[in-house]
């Protein structure tokens, strides 16, 4: 395989091309000391090379080096580094097929479009970063220099992984796309390929770059051909190397001069060049290169589209988030229309409130058996947001608590050893007491034509549910709205009815979604804090589209931990769905019902 185009950094000075050649000798004659390219597409690659060398200090740490875009590096590798002019080549044909007007590495995040050409640049620097050593002139060209150099290679990106670990899979795609593809082109003919194969694909796997299920059929070709007991050897030299420090190019030159032995190379002589397989694997290795790029691919494949997943998952949240943000916004503009003081009548889609004549045909006082009923129903409330305490159990060495003589007797024994006695004997359980959330009540009630038989019911109804809220505690509060096409403020928070409103059910239409918004953003009936019930008086006989509508509401509060209750007065209702259904007759003999069926829908939602 050939080792050129694997190894990256050069360190010697790259030969001079015919164009700096002729720049050199303008410059000498008293010519322009730069000539920028020529062509189409020549400014983009200019202006990707400099957004390049402003992205390389995060990832090397240094900033005084230059990247080029070239036609082909001089190297002849996808990338090159040169230490002694610091300056960082990559292949333009890496960035393919994408179009140069379509790369802006300057902006973080559009590295993603070009993966490979990212990981290639993100491995020059890592060994812009580590690669802090050098082989002596005199060394260079032999095995030993070979060998040392192949070992760099995963040691870098190795140290670089401990600084930047998610740079991992841009590294991923340069070792699948240019190292694996580079060991595929030709058959391994000898040892000293198959091991340059192990510590190019193997020794990534040490790295973290590559997966140990990835590697495994390398890792069995190679052991074929260079056995086990070699194979141990020669991970052992490359575990070795990823320890060793930037700087320390003896330890490196050891490390590659033990490779050397391993493989039973002269350190001093060029590098072997291949020759005959003795043992008949030819072509196995190559295979087996290709079956780990299979596998690779389809890992990534596959974390490709968990990330798709998460990334959708996360979208559709923050979509979420800004619709509801969209819609409190919405229901907090309709909650300020709907209660408009002097309680006028609002209709949806309408500029101003007062358009329709008000439901409300008068006020009465109550019935005591009304304000029996309300005084049932506020105990109830209460039991239904009632805490249980909270227990805590303290062990001690002294009274007071129970004894617990297993732990008496351990500690009488400690004492007579002469240790420090440790055990406690006594153990007490406190009650911490959780204090009774406050109420949030929100009222509906449908005043359209097909309730009309159920006016004066519902009316006792709604005075009753107010009324109880207001007598469970200081802090709770209920709001009362009717509603047909428009929709009516009857009472509006922390303003308890003295008396009871009397409806006329004459309207048309069903505006209940605008009316649960309405309430949600006057009450918080969709924020934790206190126990939430949505009252609902109606006998469900709406337009597909508004149940639809309203529908979405009440799952909405119900997602959030509201509870509703769907009281209806006449047979044959048609509640909406997630409501907790309650027939009455007469509202004020069925308060324990009520109460009951409250305690029921609150038990069933997440507590405040």
């Amino acid at each position: 395989m050939p080792v050129h185009t694997s190894f990256h950094v050069q360190h010697a000075p790259p030969a001079m091309t015919e164009a700096e050649w002729a720049s050199a000798r303008w410059e000498d004659d008293g010519g322009p000391i730069f000539e920028p390219p020529s062509g189409p597409q020549a400014g983009h690659w200019l202006r990707i090379a400099a957004a390049l060398t402003g992205r390389l200090p995060e990832l090397a740490g240094r900033e005084d080096v230059l990247v080029t875009c070239e036609q082909a590096t001089r190297s002849g590798a996808p990338a090159a580094f040169y230490p002694a002019l610091a300056r960082l080549e990559i292949d333009r044909a890496l960035f393919a097929p994408l179009r140069p007007h379509a790369i802006d590495p300057s902006q973080p995040g559009d590295e993603d479009n070009y993966p490979v050409a990212w990981g290639a640049f993100t491995h020059e620097a890592a060994h812009a970063a580590h690669s802090r050593w050098t082989t002596p002139p005199e060394l260079r060209g032999t095995a030993l220099d070979a060998a040392a150099q192949l070992l760099e290679e995963s040691r870098a990106e190795h140290a670089h992984l401990t600084r930047r670990p998610g740079d991992r899979r841009f590294l991923r795609s340069a070792a699948h796309t240019l190292i694996l593809a580079d060991c595929t082109a030709q058959n391994v003919s000898d040892r000293w390929q198959a091991a340059t194969a192990a510590a190019l694909i193997l020794a990534r796997r040490d790295a973290g770059i590559l997966d140990p299920d990835e590697t495994e059929p390398v890792h069995d070709s190679v052991t074929q051909i260079l056995g086990p007991d070699l194979v141990d050897t020669l991970t052992a030299i490359w575990t070795a190397a990823h320890a060793t420090g930037d700087t320390d190019g003896q330890a490196m030159l050891n490390h590659a001069e033990a490779w050397c032995q391993a493989l039973s190379a002269n350190p001093a002589d060029p590098e072997p060049a291949p020759g005959p397989q003795p043992d008949g694997h030819a072509g196995g290795l190559a295979e087996a290169v290709g079956a780990v790029m299979g596998r690779v691919r389809a890992n990534e494949a596959a974390q490709a589209a968990a990330q798709a997943r998460v990334d959708a998952a996360r979208e559709a949240r923050a979509g979420a988030r800004a619709t509801r943000a969209a819609r409190q916004r919405q229901s907090a503009r309709l909650a300020e229309k709907v209660f408009n003081p002097g309680g006028r009548p609002y209709t949806p889609g309408t500029a101003a409130p007062g358009r329709r004549r008000s439901p409300v045909s008068g006020t009465r006082p109550p019935t005591p058996a009304e304000k029996v009923a309300a005084g049932q129903l506020a105990r109830a409330l209460r039991a239904a947001a009632y805490r249980e305490r909270t227990p805590t159990v303290t062990a001690s060495a002294a009274s007071p608590g129970r004894l617990n003589m297993r732990q008496a007797l351990a500690r009488e024994a400690q004492i007579a050893a002469g240790a420090t006695p440790t055990a406690t004997p006594f153990t007490r359980t406190t009650y911490r007491p959780n204090p009774t959330p406050p109420l949030r009540v929100g009222i509906a009630v449908d005043v359209s034509g097909s309730m009309d038989i159920a006016a004066t019911p519902i009316a006792s109804a709604a005075w009753i549910m107010a009324k109880a809220t207001a007598l469970t505690d200081p802090d709770s509060r209920s709001a009362t709205v009717a509603y047909d096409r428009s929709v009516t403020a009857i009472t509006t928070p922390g303003r308890p009815p003295g008396r009871v409103t009397q409806f006329e059910a004459t309207g048309g239409g069903h505006s209940l979604a605008e009316t649960v918004d309405a309430l949600t953003s006057a009450l918080g009936l969709d924020r934790p804090g206190a126990g939430r019930l949505l009252v609902i008086a109606s006998d469900g006989y709406y337009h597909p589209e508004e149940a639809t509508q309203a529908a979405q509401r009440i799952t909405a509060l119900r997602t959030e931990g509201c509870a509703v209750l769907w009281l209806a007065f006449a047979p044959g209702p048609r509640p909406l769905p997630g409501t907790t259904l309650l027939e009455l007759a007469d509202p004020a003999q069925a308060a324990t019902a009520i109460g009951q069926t409250a305690i029921a829908a609150l038990a069933t939602t997440n507590r405040p």
